[in-house]
Order: C-alpha cells, then structure tokens, then sequence
C-alpha cells in the first residue's frame, strides 16, 4: 500500500478533529459549557489537583487563556485552587462537588451522542485508532532527537505564517 502524502494525512486529522469538536461542542452548547472548559473538568476530575503548567499543555491552550477559563470555573464554583503542599509556590487546580456533578452529567451526555457512532467504529477500531494517534504524536514529538523540527506547544512558538 503506498504511504499518504503528508499533507493528506493532515488533511484528514484535521477534517476529523475539527468535526468531532464541532460534535461535542454541539452537546455542550446544551449545558453552556466550551470544549475548552469540558477537557479542563476531564482533566481534573482524576481528583489529584494539577498545576496550570500541566493543565495548559494537557488542554492545549497558552498559559493566559487557561487562567481566564480557571477564573470563570472558580467562579461558577466548578473549580477551586489550592497552594500545592509539595511546592508552595505553585497552585493546584480541583474540582468541586459540583463541578464532579457538572463533569459527570457532561461526560455521560457526550458519551451518549458519540454512541451513534459505535455501528461505525467498533470498540477494537477505536482502541487501534487510539493507538495509531498516539504512536503518531510520539513519533512526531520525539523528532527532537534527530535534530530535525520537534514539534512543541510552548510559549516560544511562533504563529504559522506570521511574518517577523
């Protein structure tokens, strides 16, 4: 079978993430809730408390954005913070009981409309797809090794196009 161009391959990635965002995005707009704010309740819901550095690279958005939508969840009284006791310096970020009851009640209406999606993609298609993802994320962040463009989310990436 011959390999897909590059570009095809992101093409496709981003066709499939850009609609399954728009599909979750549809089931939160029910409870006014963002995609953003949803992955940072699913991040915290393991109940350990996270940083924001963490919390800013496992939901993919810079450190300003994140502390904009943590304030809002504070202040709907989802999310609470808490100096770390390992690290007084940094700040914890949990959730509430009612932001596990929010988390919850969203987790299952999201799971229930992609379960639309099961005659489609088995639980053995899914679990292989998961798997291609992130042999591919690896492969893609590990590239630092060889010198040649590792891909990064941090602060000193520059915009796609933006001229200097």
């Amino acid at each position: 079978m011959a390999t897909r161009r590059p570009q095809e391959l992101l093409h496709l990635l981003t066709r499939a993430e850009r609609l399954s965002v728009r599909r979750v995005q549809s089931v939160l707009d029910e409870f006014d809730c963002s995609v953003e704010a949803w992955r940072v309740l699913d991040l915290l819901s393991d109940g350990q408390g996270h940083n924001m550095t963490a919390l800013a690279d496992r939901a993919f958005l810079p450190a300003p954005s994140l502390t904009k939508l943590i304030d809002q969840l504070v202040d709907q009284n989802l999310v609470f913070r808490r100096v770390d006791p390992a690290d007084r310096r940094r700040v914890l970020a949990h959730l509430t009981p009612r932001g596990m009851r929010r988390w919850q009640l969203l987790v299952r209406e999201v799971r229930s409309d992609w379960s639309e999606l099961e005659p489609l993609l088995t639980e053995e298609d899914g679990a292989h797809l998961e798997t291609l993802l992130d042999r591919l994320a690896d492969a893609l962040g590990d590239r630092g090794a060889t010198g040649r463009g590792r891909v990064t989310t941090g602060r000193g990436e520059r915009a796609v196009g933006r001229a200097r």
